[in-house]
């Protein structure tokens, strides 16, 4: 009997060996005359312990991690490939550990189970019941079911995507588009990457769907250059989606036609905004348009266009395989479905959780986080990217909420949450913001190009201690300017970090400290 023994072709295990463990299995197979068959799937998301081995077994799938190639042979040893526990490897059944057992998958339900490229493995899964549904019911009935599961945009603003539909399939135009926004920049976020390289066919189905239901009969995925697995991944199924007939014309055989492309961007973090990636589409540099008009009405190559982000466009399928209700059923408020949470930092245990909105920060950060990996106190998390605020251990009461957050003068974003001990340094990190926006500025707007320059500089003079009151008046009217008078989310967004580590943590910038930061 063939043994099955899954390791992750993610990045993030590659990076750790997963190939050189992949070569010590079947050389070590080889030697012990055991017929071994590999699978390489996605990861689980549980990153501390990648490469995380699993053998397939009666009882389910059994876990071994971190492995390293060197472990390979004492595996053997143990039993490891008859799922025995004697290796101070083993975890035990992989479904049944902590990390994976609170959590709430439904984007991510596929992603680590089975081999990506594999489109059989993917409809045995569910996949592409999503797309029979939107065929069988049609255009409209199609985006309104969208609309009723609440879904919002998972990369940062949070607009309802039902109403972004609803406008591109009223508008009247000879072409449409649909452009997915995988140009993945914010620190600590990897849920894109993940999703791309271990479930690309979801995303494909999910764009795939959109097309029918706003009439694109063409799609884009504009992703980083520093992410060549994805690319690769995503050109390999876009291929083996084509040949069995689920893109091109006449799509699985309905009325409804729809192809698509991975365009890759040059490296600017400016193109996660949508016009700024528009323009990068086309050729152009990644400059900021003006808004009106609208990229619902006028996108891409002047035409209407949904943009979207990965996690939004892969929540899709669900949403039309057991219904919007169905999805609209988990979360809280405003705030519908599941966000996958990318936890890093200093943390013990950094991965990807995806949960329905409502848990708290604090429960992400010390029940899936399990704390500070230096053991020192927790002072603050940044959620949201490099222009995202920091929240004080204080605020970690706070539900993981759209409203909530904005409620205390933060962002859900993107979902990246950052931890730092208590000997980060608030005034550094503030000065970062104005230093990260000034090199990534795309120069159009003056508020931004100009505000950050001069943000940057003067915390220099006040990390000198000169004329530190002074100072901060000059950066308290710089955020507002960059707030109120920039372009796009870049300048418009960098007050968040800067205003934010003012106030929380006052005395790193020369201020005596609040009550609540005292505590």
């Amino acid at each position: 009997m063939t043994i099955r023994i899954y390791v992750p072709i993610d990045v993030a295990a590659l990076a750790v060996g997963a190939d050189e463990v992949v070569s010590a299995i079947q050389t070590e197979a080889l030697k012990r005359g055991l017929p071994v068959e590999i699978v390489r799937n996605g990861s689980r998301g549980m990153l501390w312990l990648e490469p995380l081995v699993e053998v397939e077994t009666p009882k389910g799938r059994v876990a071994f991690g971190p492995v390293e190639d060197t472990d390979v042979p004492t595996l053997f040893d143990a039993g490891f490939h008859e799922g025995k526990g004697g290796h101070k490897l083993h975890i035990g059944l992989t479904d049944e550990h902590p990390y994976l057992k609170k959590q709430q998958r439904l984007t991510f339900a596929r992603c680590g189970i089975t081999d990506p490229r594999s489109l059989e493995a993917y409809k045995a899964l569910g996949g592409y019941k999503g797309l029979e549904k939107a065929i069988s019911i049609g255009s409209e009935a199609t985006v309104e079911e969208v609309f009723a599961s609440g879904l919002r945009g998972r990369g940062g603003a949070g607009f309802p995507t039902g109403i972004k539909w609803r406008t591109v399939a009223a508008a009247k135009a000879d072409q449409k588009y649909i452009v997915i926004n995988a140009d993945e920049g914010d620190s600590g976020t990897f849920s894109d990457r993940m999703i791309m390289e271990g479930d690309p066919f979801v995303l494909i189905e999910g764009m795939t769907i959109a097309g029918i239901g706003v009439g694109a009969t063409y799609g884009y995925v504009y992703t980083r250059s520093e992410y060549p697995h994805a690319i690769k991944a995503m050109n390999d199924a876009i291929a083996i989606a084509r040949k069995a007939g689920l893109l091109g014309k006449g799509v699985a055989g309905s009325k409804y036609d729809f192809d698509m492309e991975v365009r890759m961007g040059a490296g600017a973090y400016v193109c996660g905004e949508e016009t700024s990636l528009l323009e990068s589409l086309e050729g152009k540099r990644g400059l900021v348009r003006a808004k009106p008009p609208l990229p619902a009405l006028v996108g891409a190559f002047g035409k209407p266009t949904v943009i979207n982000n990965v996690m939004s466009m892969a929540s899709v399928p669900i949403i039309l395989s057991e219904g919007g209700k169905y999805y609209a059923d988990f979360g809280m408020g405003r705030s519908r479905g599941t966000m996958p949470v990318q936890l890093a930092g200093n943390l013990k245990y950094g991965g990807l959780v995806e949960i329905a909105f409502g848990c708290t920060l604090g429960s992400l950060v010390y029940d899936f986080g399990g704390g500070t990996l230096s053991g020192r106190p927790e002072r603050a998390v940044q959620v949201g990217g490099p222009l995202g605020a920091y929240v004080p251990v204080h605020q970690w009461d706070t539900l993981f909420d759209y409203e909530a957050f904005t409620a205390i003068g933060a962002g859900v974003g993107h979902g990246g949450i950052v931890l730092f001990d208590d000997t980060v340094n608030l005034l550094k990190m503030a000065r970062f913001a104005m230093e990260f926006c000034a090199v990534e500025s795309c120069g159009k707007c003056t508020p931004c190009r100009i505000g950050s320059t001069r943000g940057k500089e003067t915390f220099d003079k006040i990390a000198a201690g000169i004329n530190v009151e002074k100072n901060l008046a000059i950066i308290e009217d710089l955020c507002q300017t960059m707030r109120l008078g920039s372009l796009c989310a870049l300048g418009g967004m960098t007050p968040f970090p800067v205003e934010s580590a003012i106030k929380h943590f006052p005395e790193d910038f020369g201020r005596k400290p609040t009550l609540q930061a005292a505590e």
